[in-house]
């Protein structure tokens, strides 16, 4: 079954760390023009009057990436650095290109940390840089090099966990998070992260955990609970309580998709299709571009005969996302 568990994947939660900034002059010319008018045009003018300061580049650079222009804010990140060998320079660097260019951000933070040696938010970089670049064995070494020097640092104890889960070694993997949950037991994203590792594992200490996190939650907004528990009840084969229990994950937040998909997929484990459909149109109507709804929609389809129909939509789930490869090697099937 398809686990689409709202969990968000390690962030580049280094962002958060940057604040004030902006950006180069002779290296983006093609941005001159944006530059030049507000909200850039009053820094602009202070690195004309003293090119060598590097907070006005620093802070024009988190102005525009605010505004989503990378490529101008990568631009003064660097030059930033190049004046001045600050970590929160280094960080706005690093934090661009792990976005789309993780061999280069490993070769710069290789660089960076030579400059500022005992930077645990530059070290983590790296090994989220190596993380990226599918180089889990360089990853989990700069984890444990961090770990040894500061064993309670629960972000990396996290990403050490994710790590090893990757290598397929589950059981070593929870009993990090584990350790991780003694440390910040209020941490919610651990929490979440250890709850769908236990309903994943069969393991039946995800209930309580949930049922912590329902009476901690007492304005009855969140569905992740009863999700993880769901889950659990699923693997174990007892459906009905696991229905039951997605129900009460979107009627506590009626946009929780992925409430709507573990539903769906299960009818239609179940055979239930017709039923199975209708959970997915509804989820339709809270979101009309995510792909996997689209890709169960044509499951039911073909399931119920409806070939053409299922085509279309296996063709939608691979145009809204063309990694879907599953998508795209179905539809192409149907002929």
């Amino acid at each position: 079954m398809n686990k689409v568990a709202k969990i968000m994947a390690p962030v580049l939660w280094m962002l958060i760390l940057i604040s004030a900034c902006n950006d180069s002059d002779t290296t983006v010319t093609a941005y001159d023009e944006i530059l030049n008018r507000p909200p850039y045009a009053d820094l602009t003018d202070s690195i004309k009057q003293e090119p060598g300061k590097a907070e006005f580049y620093f802070r024009r650079a988190i102005l525009l990436n605010t505004n989503s222009l990378p490529e101008p804010a990568l631009a003064d990140f660097q030059k930033a650095w190049s004046l001045k060998k600050e970590e929160q320079y280094a960080l706005g660097v690093a934090t661009l290109l792990l976005d789309k260019k993780p061999e280069e951000a490993i070769t710069f933070l290789n660089t960076a940390i030579k400059d500022i040696p005992n930077s645990l938010l530059l070290q983590l970089s790296l090994a989220r840089g190596y993380d990226a670049a599918n180089k889990t064995e360089e990853a989990l070494k700069i984890g444990d090099m961090i770990l040894e020097k500061n064993p309670e640092q629960v972000d990396v104890l996290k990403m050490k966990a994710d790590l090893l889960a990757k290598k397929g070694n589950t059981n070593e993997a929870t009993a990090i998070l584990e350790k991780a949950y003694t440390l910040t037991p209020f941490d919610v994203e651990l929490n979440y992260i250890l709850a769908l590792k236990y309903a994943e594992a069969k393991n039946s200490r995800v209930l309580a955990l949930c049922d912590s996190l329902i009476r901690a939650d007492s304005s009855g907004v969140h569905a992740e609970p009863y999700y993880y528990k769901g889950i659990y009840y699923s693997n174990i084969n007892d459906k009905t309580k696991a229905l039951s229990l997605f129900d009460e994950a979107v009627k506590h937040d009626y946009y929780f998709l992925d409430g709507y998909i573990e539903k769906g997929s299960l009818l239609y484990e179940m055979k239930r299709y017709p039923d199975a459909l209708k959970v997915f149109n509804l989820a339709l109507t809270i979101s009309p571009k995510f792909a996997d709804n689209y890709y169960w929609i044509a499951k039911c389809q073909q399931a119920m005969g409806q070939r053409e129909e299922a085509k279309l939509n296996y063709q939608r789930a691979y145009g809204l996302d063309n990694t879907f490869i599953a998508a795209k090697d179905s539809a192409d099937k149907l002929k």
